[in-house]
């Protein structure tokens, strides 16, 4: 089973920029997805965006279009997410995962917590206003 290492978090002024890093501990298989995913206390975690490792289709929820990108690292088997242009309601643990995308066609479909079995511990991300 492939294990996720998050890394890239920290604390950041409101409109900075972070790029937080999700490596495997293995090779991510070609029919599976990698997605970024942020929990604050008390809330359920949410979707930021989601990859398919095979052929590199993304998805990026309204909360960060615009000021977010995802992007893979086939020889690496890394998958970074730029975030721009941070504000306060940004903070949050990001956390990655992969699991297979053989039962959708769409990366949007999959990407949701729910579909997603093999997790990160997460980067905490502060954005200070």
């Amino acid at each position: 089973q492939v294990q996720l290492v998050e890394s890239g978090g920290g604390l950041v002024q409101s409109g900075g920029s972070l790029r937080l890093s999700c490596a495997a501990s293995g090779f991510i298989p070609d029919g599976y997805a990698v997605g970024w995913f942020r929990q604050v206390p008390g809330k359920n975690r949410e979707k930021i965006s989601c990859i398919s490792w095979s052929d590199g289709s993304t998805y990026i929820a309204d909360s960060v279009k615009g000021r977010s990108t995802i992007s893979r690292d086939y020889a690496k088997n890394t998958v970074y997410l730029q975030l721009n242009s941070l504000k306060p309601e940004d903070t949050a643990v990001y956390y990655c995962a992969t699991d297979s995308i053989w039962w959708t066609s769409t990366i949007e479909t999959m990407c949701r917590p729910v579909n997603f079995h093999s997790w990160g511990q997460g980067t905490q991300v502060t954005v200070s206003s």
